[in-house]
Formats: structure tokens, sequence, C-alpha cells
């Protein structure tokens, strides 16, 4: 039993480096910085930045930045608005810009110190490839489950060590595959105090193409700033994950 088990994980370890050598996969880089600001006891304003380094680790070329407003319906439920403009660059020149605007809820419950993270999301982008100057539109769909657990604490507060992980699918159109990407997550985060946090961690990512898949891996960081003018203020944290 222990022999056949260790063959069949040695076959499939095999077959995913020698995948991974056929596809050239190797690690990128992605990179965060978030600032979540409550303002009102039921409204927050949300701002990201961020830069990837796809095809180099150590050369970015991907750019976004975006940001919304929020809206505490509940405790556990907050939909929100945000726009962004997205930028991808090839051979150190821009090859596809993209603004998109996108409605969103998220739906989260705790069960003891686990915290369960339901987020819905509807997008619509415009695409301009400068190049050969060719418009297209997009709407795609997401749906992430994301699960947080504290790990010194009963609860996410200042001086915590806290673990995430969450898988994400996207479902497009009018493209076609429709079931286009898969995103699955897994890191450590730390909540510096009252305003920072800091995350890193590993995610993989698959994107399902007419012409082939690809796999994309990633090493995942990010500073997160909270501030709440609320009063009293509500100690509550807000990690975004990578988006």
């Amino acid at each position: 039993m222990k022999l056949s088990v260790g063959l069949g994980l040695g076959l499939f370890l095999g077959a995913t480096f020698f995948k991974a050598q056929e596809h050239q996969e190797h690690i990128s880089s992605f990179n965060a910085l978030t600032i979540t600001y409550k303002f009102h006891p039921k409204f927050f304003l949300y701002a990201e930045g961020q830069s990837r380094g796809i095809e180099e680790y150590t050369y970015p070329d991907y750019y976004e930045i975006k940001g919304g407003l929020g809206y505490n319906l509940t405790k556990n439920h907050k939909p929100f608005i945000g726009l962004g403009r997205y930028a991808t660059y090839k051979d150190q020149k821009i090859n596809k810009e993209e603004f998109r605007i996108w409605l969103q809820d998220v739906i989260d419950f705790k069960k003891g110190i686990v915290k369960f993270e339901n987020r819905f999301r509807a997008e619509k982008s415009w695409f301009y490839e400068p190049q050969t100057d060719k418009s297209s539109e997009r709407m795609r769909y997401r749906y992430r489950l994301n699960v947080s657990v504290p790990l010194n604490a009963k609860k996410i507060g200042p001086k915590t060590l806290f673990t995430n992980v969450y898988n994400e699918i996207f479902i497009v159109s009018p493209m076609k595959p429709a079931f286009a990407r898969n995103r699955v997550y897994g890191g450590l985060g730390y909540q510096i105090d009252e305003n920072f946090g800091v995350l890193g961690g590993y995610l993989w990512q698959r994107e399902f193409e007419a012409k082939g898949n690809k796999n994309f891996h990633f090493v995942y960081l990010a500073l997160n700033i909270n501030i709440d003018d609320t009063d009293p203020p509500t100690k509550t944290y807000h990690f975004p994950g990578a988006d």
C-alpha cells in the first residue's frame, strides 16, 4: 500500500514537473498596497495599487490602480462598487489597457475562531490595444471563498499572526471558454498595530484558454493600511487578499 502511494505520488510530481518545463513555468511577483478608510459607521473607502512581474520576477509588466465605496449593510454583509485602470506591458511597451467597473457583495460568518468570507463580483471591462488599435469588451463573474484563522489569539487584532487560504473562480462572456480562470492562495499575515498589516504567501493561477491551459505561480506580498475615523472605532481589520 505504501509502495503504491509512493509510486502514485512520484508519478504525479513527475508529470507536474515535466508539464511545468513544457510551458516554461516560473515564479512571478505579485505586490500590493491597500488602504481601507472607514469615515462613517456604515461607509468606507477602499483603494489599491498593484504591480506584477509576470514574465520576469524582478521586472513589473502589469500595473493596476483601483478603488471604490463600500457599505456595511450589516456586520457581516458589505456591498461595494468600484472602478479601476489596468495596464499590461510587453517588451517594455504597453500592449493592453483596461478600464473596469464592478459591483460586489461580501457575506461573511464565523465558526469559532474561523472566519469564512463569501465574495461575489460582476465586472464590466473595456479594453484597448494601442499597438494594433483594437478595442473589445468583456463581462466577468467571480466567486471567492476566503478562510482566515488567527494563530495566537481568538480574533485578529494588533500583534496577531493569522493564516488565510482561498479559492476563486472566474466566468467570462462573450469569450470562450466561459470558465476562464481558477485561483488558489495560501499564506500568512501579521497585524502589526491598529493601522498596519502585512501578508505574504503563494498564489497559483490556472488560465483556461482555447489554445491551451497555463499555470502561473506568484509570490504574493502586501501591505494593508486600515484607517478608522469613526467614534468610537469599530476595531475591525480588512484583509482584501490577492485581487
